[in-house]
């Protein structure tokens, strides 16, 4: 099965299992491990990497000056806001009333996509504490390009998963103690792969 939105290639992950690109036997389950391993970097990480295209998204402000919203790329975007409150998105803002951030679409030396939009003109983010959604973002959502740490990430944790299956009960061997576990948390090289990109989420 073809992988959707996988941030590396079937040979990607050949290479790194030392399967030779002509042997086709088992793409199927590195295809099903490289789009295994794509999600879980996605749920680690709390968003996704994939250029996703122009479509309209809505969000509920921070407070009046600042809205988080899903990671978009670009700055050719239609920035909308209700300020009745009531779900009508009637006002459209100019391109000077607005800020993208991260700046300059970088954060840490690293290309970011942007994240989140500041108001530094006369309007200001309807806000009412509540989390109703009342700022309305038409652009790109996604990333232009799948960072290669991202990719690298993938490659082992899509190989460590085809691997897996060769110890279904979960023991990958046996030594001086005994039984070796295969171990249920993420890859510790995968995980200080993508932490940079990890997005916290907050519960209130």
């Amino acid at each position: 099965m073809a992988v959707t939105n996988g941030y590396a290639t079937r040979n990607q992950i050949k290479a790194a299992l030392r399967i030779g690109t002509a042997d086709d036997t088992d793409d199927t389950l590195i295809d099903d491990a490289a789009g295994a391993a794509s999600r879980l970097i996605d749920g680690y990480c709390n968003r996704a990497f994939w250029s996703v295209g122009t479509v309209t998204r809505v969000f509920a402000a921070n407070d009046p000056y600042f809205c988080d919203v899903d990671d978009f790329s670009g700055t050719a975007i239609t920035l909308k806001t209700s300020t009745q409150e009531n779900g009508t998105f009637d006002l459209t803002w100019a391109v000077t009333d607005w800020q993208l951030e991260p700046l300059n679409a970088n954060l840490d030396g690293l290309t970011w996509a942007y994240s989140k939009i500041k108001a530094v003109g006369s309007n200001q983010f309807p806000f009412t504490g509540t989390g109703e959604a009342l700022v309305q973002l038409t652009a790109s959502f996604g990333w232009t390009a799948v960072p290669e740490t991202v990719t690298q990430a993938t490659i082992i944790q899509a190989s460590r998963l085809f691997k897996r299956l060769d110890s279904p009960l979960g023991v990958a061997g046996f030594g001086d103690m005994g039984a070796i576990r295969v171990s249920r948390f993420l890859d510790p090289d995968v995980q200080q792969l993508v932490d940079s990109f990890r997005k916290l989420r907050y519960l209130v």
